[in-house]
């Protein structure tokens, strides 16, 4: 039954890491609804380690991005190595705070009064921010044009993130980028590669934290979400891609109002 339910965790996992809707946000959630017959040790680091599938999948998908030495020389590609370290860049105040309030955060913001105020705020701004551009042609459409100041306001979108669950850590950064002049296609991309050291990082982080000493159900169930989570997160990842080329971000913006609205409904009826 736990196996059965780390697919399912998997499933949500990797639909909403990758849309603007909050990932930890709809876990906490689903896991109110079906919570898993584990310690709330392995469930807090089970919560950020499932992402590890969701990285993999930017991995293969974007390969040949983000890969920075020529597949048969072995020659380092200038462009990609400048990309990196605009990625690193951007990636330091999340660092920083994770590792300063890792602990005050997981206390006292997984709750979900955090989660349904993050989704019902951050969807209005994505309202606001969309209508606020229509009509206006993004400033940056290419990923090479993208500045380091760019990417650092970015990068502090993340933080948001990762201090409040429910903001939605790609919906953050898709925010920021949207914000600052960047196209949806170059904010949802610099948005991926920017989950890979990230992710990475709180993934080992929870794991060194949780310990290495697992039980075999343990390791099945984490195995299972994480392998569902890739294979999910790839469908969803091409998803976005295809959907902004046409679309905005408003419907999520509404789908984001509703869902905390419904998560106070749920959870203040039930108290």
């Amino acid at each position: 039954m736990e196996l059965l339910k780390a697919v399912f965790y998997g499933i949500v996992e990797g639909i909403t890491e990758w849309l603007p809707i909050s990932s930890t946000g709809h876990l906490i959630i689903f896991e109110s609804l079906i919570p898993m017959g584990m310690s709330d040790a392995f469930m807090e680091m089970f919560r950020v380690v499932i992402q590890f599938g969701a990285i993999l999948a930017v991995v293969v998908l974007f390969w040949e991005d983000i890969w920075p030495f020529e597949s048969k020389s072995f020659k380092p590609i200038h462009r990609k190595f400048i990309l990196w370290f605009k990625i690193i860049f951007a990636t330091i105040p999340a660092v920083i705070v994770g590792l300063l309030f890792e602990d005050f955060i997981d206390k006292y913001f997984y709750n979900y009064w955090t989660v349904a105020s993050a989704l019902i705020i951050f969807g209005i701004a994505f309202i606001y921010v969309e209508k606020k551009n229509e009509g206006m042609d993004p400033r940056v459409t290419d990923l090479r044009r993208l500045k380091y100041k760019d990417a650092l306001i970015i990068g502090l979108f993340q933080v948001l993130a990762a201090i409040f669950p429910g903001t939605s850590r790609s919906g953050a950064t898709i925010l920021g980028g949207i914000s600052i002049g960047t196209s949806r296609t170059v904010a949802a991309e610099f948005t991926f590669f920017l989950a890979i050291p990230v992710m990475f990082g709180a993934s080992l982080l929870k794991l060194i934290k949780f310990g290495f000493s697992f039980t075999a159900l343990e390791i099945g169930v984490l195995l299972t979400g994480c392998a569902v989570a890739f294979g999910v997160s790839l469908v969803a990842i091409k998803f976005l891609m295809s959907y902004i080329k046409k679309n905005d971000f408003k419907l999520f913006g509404w789908y984001r109002i509703v869902l905390g609205i419904l998560v106070l409904l749920y959870h203040g009826l039930l108290r």
